[in-house]
């Protein structure tokens, strides 16, 4: 009465086994879609950033087809500029929506305020979206194709959302006229006329309440972003593989029949390949077999056969340990540094470790060793756009500070998640293993473009105010008063898109799309809505502080020009009778 059990494991049937395509892309265009309705009641405004975002990333998609024709793309790519389209495409539509409804409710022709729309918060689309392709295009300093192929992928399905909310999305919203709002506010704006639409209610009270108590509520922020960030120091880069896939899966059970029948290491061994050009190096190729044979961390050698005066050998080598133990890169380390010199002592043999887990440990070195620089350079230039475009010393600081706040409690919330299993294990996505090598340097270009993008509209109204007004208490309230709304929708439709690629069922995918979400959770909710303006409160006058000398080199770039009347700030001019009846009439 034997039992037989088969189970079936490989790329391609791990292929075969995913979800449906594009299920979490439905699913989290869904949740947005609710977002927007709720945030505009209009079914028409909810359609522009969703449509604007569809086409964009559509063309995106096709791009990244036609240019794997020229170069290598790797094969997630296309998931990770969906997901990335997807998130930063309906947010862009967002602002320019937002700011364009604003302009129709203040009584402008829909014409002017598309244009106005275009001229302010389109401008800050610009910049935004220029920064987050140049950060996305830093990660071809590392010189990896792997890494150059993602770059060229995700930077242009960003640049093609760009510029689908600046040019298809103004088109939209000529055609739909004052349509854009809904009928009840097309109502009200007819028989009462305009709206100056001063932000009232929750956030002008949370405003005023951190205005009064500015060092308690830093202190708290930060407290709850050191402690998110802790598990930072666990930070272990790698490559995830079948064993890491759901217990109920058919791959995941064959990885493990194949490790309790043959042990742990051989669902990752490996290759010593070796140069042997003589009859000499052949014979040291057995004694190198010996000697890994007595290293530790070693469960089985074998000399793979070779053709007569191949001139190259094979040793397979299977550790006692899984590939994604810790205790393998050890033994990675033991045969370079110890087993192999020691064979290779007196002879011309050369000896080389392959195999995709010392592949996987390389990759993932050299990442971690060029991280650094690559965090500095995208923090460096996160201050220099800053610097030119508010003038300030104190405000690009602390963008720069809490770009670097954001990064280490998004990594800390990305290894307590997947790393320690927090997450893994409470929605039974599958084994905790170590995080996917590539993803924090696609996680500091991502972060360090949406927070410049929040930074720009948060503090670009606080400057304008501090313009006209010179209050510094006044400027940081006002900002966040009117500005706290829109990047709060942005923020919950980025984590919708963004959660929703955990039903994709693609490791890499449910990483990307957790640790972005984690990651604008913390940078809205907690840094932009709490921390930046308390500081800037504490602060005070000194965030628009720039040295005479400096301020004359500098040369100026407006992000965002001074409101003309009928902005916010000004007065709104009457609206002609011909206008009331056209939104009436709408």
């Amino acid at each position: 009465g034997g039992r037989l059990e088969v189970e079936l494991g490989g790329s391609a049937v791990a292929k075969l086994n995913r979800p449906p395509a594009h299920v979490s892309e439905v699913v989290g265009v869904t949740a947005a879609a609710v977002v927007l309705f709720l945030a505009f009641g209009s079914l028409f405004a909810m359609l522009l950033p969703i449509v604007t975002a569809l086409f964009s990333v559509g063309l995106g998609v096709t791009g990244v087809a036609l240019v794997s024709h020229a170069t290598s793309i790797a094969e997630t790519a296309p998931m990770l500029a969906t997901l990335i389209g997807l998130g930063v495409g309906i947010d862009y539509a967002l602002f320019i929506v937002t700011r364009h409804r604003t302009g129709i409710r203040r009584g402008l022709a829909p014409e002017e305020a598309a244009v106005q729309a275009i001229n302010t918060s389109g401008r800050a689309v610009l910049f935004a979206g220029g920064t987050v392709c140049i950060s996305i295009l830093g990660m071809l300093t590392f010189r990896l194709s792997f890494l150059n192929g993602l770059a060229v992928a995700v930077a242009m399905a960003v640049l093609l959302t760009m510029a689908a909310a600046i040019t298809l999305l103004p088109a939209m919203l000529g055609v739909l006229g004052s349509r854009v709002l809904g009928r009840r506010e097309r109502r009200r704006l007819a028989e009462r006329g305009p709206d100056p639409e001063r932000a009232s209610g929750g956030l002008a009270r949370w405003s005023s309440f951190l205005e009064r108590h500015p060092r308690e509520l830093a202190g708290a922020a930060l407290a709850v972003i050191l402690v998110i960030a802790i598990p930072v120091f666990s930070l272990r880069l790698g490559s995830n593989d079948q064993g890491n896939d759901p217990a109920s899966t058919t791959t995941r059970k064959a990885y493990d029949l194949l490790a309790d029948g043959f042990g742990p290491g051989f669902n990752g061994p490996l290759q010593l390949v070796a140069e042997v050009p003589g009859a000499a190096d052949r014979a040291a190729l057995d004694a190198l077999a010996s000697e890994v044979t007595n290293t530790p961390g070693v469960a089985r050698v074998t000399v793979l056969p070779a053709p007569p005066n191949a001139g190259i050998g094979v040793v397979q080598v299977v550790p006692t340990t899984s590939p994604q133990d810790q205790k393998t890169d050890q033994l990675i380390d033991r045969l370079r540094d110890e087993a192999i010199p020691r064979a290779e002592r007196g002879t011309t043999m050369q000896v080389h470790v392959g195999g995709i887990t010392a592949i996987s440990k390389d990759f993932a070195s050299l990442v971690g060793q060029r991280l650094p620089l690559f965090l500095t350079s995208i923090v460096g230039l996160s201050f220099l756009l800053l610097l030119v475009a508010f003038r300030s010393l104190v405000v690009p600081l602390t963008a720069a500070l809490m770009n670097l706040l954001a990064a280490a409690a998004s990594f800390g919330f990305l290894v307590a998640a997947f790393q320690w299993g927090w997450l893994v294990n409470l929605l039974d996505l599958g084994k905790p293993g170590p995080i996917q090598s590539f993803l924090p340097v696609l996680m500091i270009s991502m972060l360090f473009g949406l927070s410049m993008d929040y930074q720009v509209f948060l503090v670009s109204r606080m400057h304008e105010e501090w313009v006209h007004s010179r209050d510094n208490r006044r400027a940081v309230r006002v900002g966040l008063t009117e500005t706290g709304r829109v990047i709060n929708s942005a923020a919950v439709i980025m984590i919708c898109v963004f959660s929703a690629f955990v039903l994709s069922g693609n490791v890499v995918a449910m990483m990307a799309g957790i640790g972005f979400a984690g990651a604008v959770a913390m940078d809205a909710f907690i840094l932009r809505t709490v921390l930046v303006p308390s500081v800037m409160h504490l602060v005070g006058r000194a965030n628009w502080w720039l040295p005479r000398w400096l301020e004359r080199h500098l040369p100026h770039l407006a992000i965002e020009p001074p409101e003309q009347p009928g902005t916010a700030g000004d007065p709104a001019p009457a609206p002609t009778a011909k206008q009331l009846e056209g939104a009436a009439r709408d």
